[in-house]
């Protein structure tokens, strides 16, 4: 089996590697929302944290 066999994978590569390519976008956006929606939190957190200290 040569590297040309192996990414053809019989005539279904395209779909194979396409298949990969759009799960691994998915699962990098996936990442990347969730590390950004922790930092919105833990700024929002500390913000209401800093407002209820100026209540008291």
């Amino acid at each position: 089996m040569n590297w040309q066999d192996f990414f053809s994978m019989g005539g279904y590569g395209f779909y194979v590697w396409t298949s990969y390519g759009l799960m691994f976008v998915v699962l990098g956006l996936n990442l990347f929302w969730a590390v950004r929606r922790k930092s919105e939190v833990i700024k929002s957190i500390a913000r209401r944290a800093k407002q209820e200290g100026r209540r008291t």
